[in-house]
């Protein structure tokens, strides 16, 4: 499915957007018309979705093409007036080659909380995501999303949009939108651990550091880093449960063993 070369020809590139716009509205991460997706598919050009137009059903056909500035360049429809987001986001990171914005349930209601994804509970949101900032909000549409978001379209690896939804980017789609699915199900356990079980232990500084290691060696530089506690679940001396140290150094033994068993299966 995925070019050799650093770009997914035209072909490729439309195909790919539908089916990753069938994955997003079946996941239930956008309704109606919600959403849209891009990709560059050389280094000033881009194919992106139509505005008016369900991700859950699309054809090729239906796709734009554009140059960096917004320029249309291609396609019988019209791009969505959202595509100044995925715009600024290639001029503003050019390691970033796709872009997938959508509105998940759970992380949206923390955007409308104006709540921050960042705390250390999941290794995988750690290694993958980071920390997820929320942006100012700014209105639909306008050019105020864009330059809402532009202070972090370099350092992280996706964003919160104030009482609107979520932005992912990635080197290719399928990292943009595996980031959009890791940014949901990231949500959703901070929602049940803080909020229906009530407790959230975090990772302590030395497993934060151990999975921001992991994170570089796979050539991931982005991301930013959670704030730590070193007194948190894990730690040396198990501090932050009943300071057995046994009970610690098992607890991190399991993190550290979950960690790679994922990432193994991620990296397949």
């Amino acid at each position: 499915m995925i070019a050799t070369n650093k770009y997914l020809s035209d072909f490729e590139a439309k195909k790919l957007i539908c089916e990753i716009g069938r994955r997003v509205y079946n996941k239930n991460f956008v309704a109606a018309n919600d959403g849209n997706i891009s990709v560059k598919v050389g280094p000033n050009t881009i194919w992106t979705t139509p505005t008016g137009v369900s991700k859950g059903f699309m054809t090729p056909d239906m796709m734009v093409k554009m140059d960096l500035s917004g320029k249309v360049l291609s396609g019988r429809l019209k791009p969505s007036s959202e595509v100044k987001m995925h715009l600024r986001v290639y001029q503003e990171n050019p390691d970033a080659n796709a872009v997938v914005h959508a509105h998940p349930p759970v992380a949206t209601s923390f955007a409308i909380a104006g709540i921050s994804l960042d705390q250390p509970v999941s290794p995988e949101a750690v290694v993958i995501l980071g920390t997820v900032p929320v942006a100012p909000y700014a209105t639909p549409g306008t050019q105020e999303v864009p330059d809402s978001i532009a202070p972090y379209c370099k350092d992280y690896n996706a964003v919160l949009l104030a009482n609107h939804g979520a932005l992912t980017w990635g080197s290719d789609l399928v990292q943009a939108y595996y980031r959009m699915e890791s940014l949901e199900h990231y949500a959703l356990m901070l929602m049940y651990s803080n909020n229906i079980i009530n407790k959230a232990n975090e990772l302590n500084c030395s497993q934060i550091s151990d999975l921001i290691n992991i994170r570089e060696k796979m050539g991931i530089k982005t991301g930013g880093i959670p704030t730590c506690d070193p007194k948190a679940v894990g730690g040396p001396a198990g501090a932050g449960n009943d300071g057995n140290a046994e009970k610690g150094e098992l607890i991190e033994s399991i993190v550290r063993k979950v960690t790679e068993d994922v990432l193994k299966k991620y990296l397949k």
